[in-house]
């Protein structure tokens, strides 16, 4: 598996790349900045200016059902919000 998992396509994110030029990416949780600008880099052909990581711990969930109470939970992730430089652009929709 690759160091991208998929990208964050949400209203925030959206926003922000039009603003701010900023993309956001679920990476391998192993994966450092470095790792993560290259694979950015390689796939989207674009000059990243900067990387920013964040780790999401997965939450505890429980529900009751007839068969008792079930508990889990989510899975531990880690996001990568990548700034790119001077007018590169990401187009996630062009192979829609």
């Amino acid at each position: 598996m690759g160091i991208i998992i998929k990208p964050i396509v949400t209203e925030k994110m959206t926003v922000q790349g039009e603003k701010l030029n900023r993309y956001g990416f679920i990476v391998d949780r192993h994966a450092n900045k470095i790792e993560i600008k290259d694979a950015v880099e390689q796939m989207y052909n674009v000059t990243v200016a900067d990387v920013n990581t964040l780790n999401y711990h997965g939450k505890k969930k429980s529900r009751y059902t007839k068969a008792g109470m079930l508990r889990g939970r989510e899975n531990h992730y880690k996001k990568a919000y990548v700034t790119l430089a001077g007018e590169d652009k990401i187009d996630f929709y062009s192979n829609i």
